[in-house]
C-alpha cells in the first residue's frame, strides 16, 4: 500500500486546482443558487500570517467548500487591505518604500495561503492600494460629500505621537493607540469626517434583527449608545450664563444636588473663581491624559467644585456645579445634573464628596435595592408631580420644562462621526481641492483616481499635515470651481473664468474607508466604467457568510453606513452588507497569550506545513481545538493527533482499494454510522459546530477499525458508499487527501464540485433504545432494550439487573420514576 505523504499530495493537488480553475467562479451564472464567503479582508504587514490568521480564513472556507459541493455557485474571494499605518511603518521599519515593502509581503501572505489550501478565486484578487482600486473609494468620497455626509470641522483630536497621525475614537483603546499601543493625546486640528450619525438611528433599530454574533452586536448598540431623555437648562447663580445637561430621567429632576460637567466643557474657565482656579486648571489637565474609556470605567470617581451654583429650573434651589472627568464632553451636552438617590455613580460620587442625597421616586417595600433605587415607582419629593408614577411623570415634566423655556425633549448618541483622515503617507488621497474663496471641491470623476505621488522621503514628519503638503507640483493644480475638473499646474492654465488655481487636500484617507465596501468591488473587479454593476450587485449581495475576529465596532458599522447610503442610490439591493457574520475567537500562544510578534510567540504555519504534518492535518486541528467562539491556547501535540487521524483514513481507503471485490448484501453496521455522521457533519458545519463535525468524523473512523478487525474490509458497495461520503464530509476540512483518495477510488472529477453526500432516515432508526438506570438518582447502570419496550418492561429489566441489585439490596423500591426511552430512577 502507498504511505500517506502530504508533502507530496498538496502540492501536486494545488498546481492542478489553480491550473484547472477548480475554485474560479463565474459571476455572470445566475442559474445555480448563489453562495457568497469570505473573511475579513487581510491586512497585509512583514510577519505574514501566524496559525490563528490562518484559522480565521479557515471558517469562510469550509463555508464555501460545502455549499460548492452541495451544487451552489460558490464565489470565496481574496484580496489585501493594504492602505494605511501597518504597511506604512513596516515599510519605515525595513527601509523600503511602501509600495515596495507591500509587494514583497503580499507575495509571502499569498505563498501561505496557497499552502494552506484555501478555495479562493485567485484570477479576481484586488488591493486597496491599487489605483484601480482607490480610484472608486475616491468617487465614493465625492459622492457622500456631494449628499452632506462628508464635512472639515476643526475640533480636538486624538493624536498618536508614535505614528503621527489623528485617530478615530474606535482606534483609541484604553487611552492607547490601537496599532502600536502608545498613549495617545488630544490635538486641535481641522479634520475630515463622514456624517454616520446621520444614520445612527437606521443602523441601531436594524441591529436586533441581524444574524450576527449575539456580542458583536451589543457592542454596536453600545458604541451607538442611543438615550431618549430631556435637555435641561440650569442658569448660573450670579452669570448669565447657562448649564444645559442632559438626562434620560428627567422624572427625577427635583432629586438633583450637584451639576457636573465634562473638564473640556466650554464654561469651566467662566465658573472658576480666584480660590478654585488652580485646582480646577490642574483637574482639566490631568483628563486630557485619559481616554474616554479610562474616565468611564474608572471606578474611583474624582471631580472638583468650580466655585460656582446652577439653579434647579423646577424648585429653584441652588446646587454646586463640580467638573468631573467621568463625564465626557462628546456625549449629550457635556454636562449631567446628579441625582445620587437614583443613581448608582451619581451615589458613590455624592458619598465621596458628601453632597446631598434626596429620594425623589419611591422605592417599593420588597425592594433589594441598597443605597439608591434606580427602578420605576411613584414621584415624593416633587411638588406638583407628587404621586405620579415615574414612566408617566417623564412626559409630564418635559412638556413642563418646554412651557416655562427651561428644557426639552432630546436624543443623544455616543457614536461620532467617522474621523477620516490621516497624515500620513500612505493612503488614498482625498480627493478634494480647496480654492480661496470657493473652499473644498469635489474632484470631478473623469479626474479621478487622484494619484498617490511617489516621493523619497515619506516618513510622517510630525507636523499638522502630510509629506504629501511638500510635493509642490503635485498639491499645486488648476481646478474649474464649477465641475472640479483638474489639470497640472505644469500644464497652461485652462481658459475661462471657473478655473483657479487650487491645492490638493494632503490628508490621506483612513484605511477603513478603502476596506468598508471591497465585498462590492469582489463582484465586479475588472469594471473600469463604475465601481459595480447595479445587476450584478443585486444577484450576489447580501454576502451570505463573513466572519473575523477583530473589527467588531469599526469595520462593521462603517460598512453598515456606507450600504445604506449605496441602498438610499439604488445602488444596491440590501441595506445591509452580510447576512451572517461570525465573530470568531483567537488561538493563543501554548502560555496563554495572545500571539504577538513582540513577544516572540507567534507560530507560523509553513513551519507545521513543513515539518511533514501538512496543510490538511494543521487544517483539521485547528477546527478541533475548540468551538468557534471559544479562545483556545495552542498544543503542540495537537497537529501530530490529527495527523494520525488522517493517516487511519488513508490506510483504511487502501486496504479497501486491493480488498477483494463482494456483492454482499447492505450491511447496517457500516450504513447506520455512516447516515448519522452524514447529517451531523452537514448539521455542524451549517450550525457552525465546526470541532464537533470533525470529532463526529474521527468516531466513524474508529468504527470503522472495530468493524475492519471483526470481519476485515470486502469492495462491496456498501463499503464504497461508506468511504466516498467520508471522504466527501471530510473534504472541506482536509481538501488535499480526499481528493487524492477520491481519485484512488476511480473518480476523474474533483471531489471539491457536486459531491457531497445525503444520509436516509430510515438508517437512523435503531431497533434498540438505551436506557440510563439511577438508584437515589445516581448511575448505576444502562441497559440496551428493544425499542418498542413497554414501561413494565423497562422497570423490570433494571431491577433485574446485577448492578443495581447491589445498591436495592433486592427490596422493593419506594419509588420508579421513568422518562420514556431515556431514564428510570429508582427511589430505595
Amino acid at each position: 500500500m502507498r504511505r500517506y505523504n502530504p508533502t507530496e499530495i498538496e502540492k501536486k493537488w494545488q498546481d492542478k486546482w489553480e491550473a484547472d480553475g477548480t475554485y474560479v467562479t463565474d459571476l455572470s451564472d445566475t442559474v445555480r443558487p448563489k453562495y457568497y464567503s469570505l473573511s475579513m479582508l487581510p491586512g497585509i504587514t512583514g510577519a505574514g500570517i501566524h496559525i490563528g490568521h490562518g484559522r480565521t480564513f479557515q471558517f469562510a472556507d469550509i463555508k464555501a467548500r460545502l455549499k460548492r459541493q452541495q451544487g451552489y455557485n460558490v464565489y470565496h474571494p481574496i484580496g489585501w487591505d493594504s492602505f494605511g499605518l501597518p504597511v506604512e511603518n513596516y515599510a519605515i521599519k525595513v527601509g523600503k518604500t511602501p509600495r515596495v515593502a507591500h509587494d514583497e509581503a503580499k507575495a509571502h501572505f499569498i505563498a501561505q495561503l496557497k499552502r494552506l489550501g484555501f478555495s479562493y478565486d485567485w484570477s479576481k484578487e484586488i488591493s486597496t492600494a491599487d489605483p484601480e482600486y482607490y480610484k472608486w473609494t475616491q468617487w465614493i468620497f465625492t459622492q457622500l460629500y456631494k449628499h452632506d455626509l462628508a464635512y472639515q470641522k476643526e475640533q480636538p483630536q486624538w493624536w498618536c505621537e508614535t505614528d503621527n497621525t489623528v485617530l478615530a475614537n474606535e482606534q483609541v483603546e484604553g487611552g492607547k493607540c490601537w496599532r502600536c499601543g502608545n498613549p495617545v493625546t488630544k490635538r486641535n486640528l481641522k479634520q475630515w469626517f463622514f456624517r454616520i450619525t446621520a444614520y445612527a438611528d437606521e443602523i441601531l433599530e436594524a441591529t436586533d434583527d441581524l444574524d450576527w454574533t449575539e456580542m458583536v452586536k451589543t457592542m454596536q448598540k453600545n458604541w451607538i449608545g442611543r438615550s431618549v431623555g430631556a435637555e435641561v437648562d440650569f442658569a448660573v447663580s450670579g452669570q448669565d450664563s447657562v448649564v444645559t445637561v442632559f438626562t434620560t430621567r428627567p422624572d427625577t429632576l427635583f432629586g438633583a444636588s450637584y451639576v457636573a460637567l465634562a473638564p473640556e466643557h466650554p464654561l469651566v474657565s467662566q465658573l472658576v473663581n480666584a480660590d478654585t482656579r488652580a485646582k480646577v486648571e490642574a483637574y482639566v489637565q490631568a483628563a486630557q491624559q485619559k481616554s474616554d474609556v479610562e474616565r468611564q470605567e474608572n471606578k474611583d470617581k474624582s471631580g472638583v467644585f468650580t466655585g460656582s451654583y446652577a439653579i434647579n429650573p423646577v424648585n429653584g434651589q441652588k446646587v454646586p456645579i463640580l467638573v468631573a472627568d467621568y463625564i465626557l464632553g462628546g456625549y449629550g451636552t457635556g454636562a449631567i445634573m446628579a441625582v445620587p438617590a437614583h443613581d448608582e455613580r451619581d451615589f458613590a460620587f455624592a458619598e465621596k464628596f458628601d453632597l446631598p442625597i434626596v429620594q425623589v421616586v419611591d422605592k417599593p417595600e420588597d425592594s433589594a435595592d441598597i443605597g439608591c433605587y434606580t427602578g420605576e415607582g411613584e414621584l415624593i419629593n416633587s411638588g406638583q408631580f407628587d404621586g405620579t408614577r415615574s414612566e408617566d411623570a417623564r412626559e409630564q415634566i418635559v412638556a413642563w420644562l418646554e412651557q416655562q423655556g427651561s428644557g426639552r425633549g432630546k436624543t443623544t448618541y455616543k457614536m461620532r462621526d467617522w474621523l477620516i483622515s490621516r497624515q500620513r503617507y500612505w493612503g488614498a488621497p482625498i480627493p478634494i481641492v480647496h480654492v480661496d474663496g470657493f473652499g473644498p471641491i469635489a474632484v470631478a470623476d473623469e479626474c479621478l483616481p487622484v494619484i498617490l505621488p511617489e516621493v523619497e522621503n515619506f516618513k510622517p514628519t510630525g507636523g499638522n499635515t502630510s509629506v504629501l503638503a511638500q510635493v509642490d507640483d503635485w498639491v499645486r493644480v488648476w481646478v474649474d470651481v464649477e465641475t472640479g475638473k483638474t489639470v497640472p499646474i505644469t500644464d497652461p492654465k485652462p481658459a475661462g473664468d471657473n478655473w483657479h488655481e487650487g491645492r490638493r487636500e494632503t490628508d490621506t484617507l483612513d484605511g477603513y474607508a478603502c476596506s468598508s465596501w471591497y465585498f462590492l468591488r469582489y463582484l465586479d473587479p475588472q469594471n473600469d466604467a463604475e465601481a459595480w454593476n447595479p445587476e450584478r450587485i443585486s444577484h450576489w449581495m447580501p454576502v451570505d457568510y463573513y466572519n473575523g475576529a477583530d473589527h467588531a465596532v469599526a469595520h462593521l458599522l462603517y460598512s453598515r453606513f456606507w450600504m445604506r447610503f449605496f441602498y438610499k442610490l439604488g445602488l444596491v439591493p440590501t441595506p445591509e452588507p452580510f447576512k451572517r457574520m461570525m465573530y470568531n475567537a483567537y488561538i493563543m500562544a501554548p502560555d496563554g497569550q495572545k500571539m504577538s510578534k513582540s513577544k516572540g510567540n507567534v507560530i507560523d504555519p509553513m513551519e507545521i506545513m513543513d515539518s511533514g504534518y501538512g496543510a490538511d492535518a494543521l487544517r483539521v486541528y485547528e477546527m478541533f481545538i475548540a468551538p468557534y467562539d471559544m479562545d483556545a491556547p495552542w498544543d503542540p501535540r495537537g497537529v501530530p493527533g490529527t495527523y494520525r487521524f488522517l493517516n487511519r483514513v488513508w490506510n483504511v481507503v487502501q486496504e479497501f482499494v486491493v480488498a477483494p471485490e463482494s456483492t454482499s448484501e447492505d450491511d447496517q453496521e457500516l450504513l447506520r454510522p455512516t447516515h448519522s455522521t452524514i447529517k451531523k457533519v452537514t448539521r455542524d458545519i451549517e450550525d457552525e459546530k465546526f470541532n464537533t463535525a470533525v470529532a463526529a468524523m474521527m468516531e466513524m473512523v474508529n468504527g470503522l477499525y472495530k468493524i475492519k478487525e471483526a470481519q476485515g474490509i470486502q469492495a462491496s458497495a456498501t463499503w464504497r458508499f461508506t468511504l466516498e461520503s467520508l471522504l466527501q464530509i471530510l473534504a472541506p476540512f482536509a481538501p488535499h487527501i480526499t481528493e487524492e483518495l477520491w481519485q484512488e477510488l476511480g473518480h476523474t472529477d474533483t471531489i471539491h464540485v457536486n459531491h457531497w453526500p445525503k444520509w436516509d432516515e430510515k438508517y437512523l432508526k435503531s431497533d434498540t433504545m438505551t436506557i440510563i438506570v439511577q438508584v437515589n438518582g445516581k448511575l448505576r447502570s444502562k441497559l440496551k432494550l428493544p425499542v418498542d419496550t413497554d414501561r413494565q418492561g423497562v422497570e423490570a429489566a433494571a431491577l433485574a439487573d446485577e448492578n443495581v441489585q447491589k445498591f436495592t439490596n433486592n427490596k422493593p423500591p419506594k419509588k420508579m420514576v421513568y422518562i420514556p426511552g431515556k431514564l428510570v430512577n429508582i427511589v430505595s
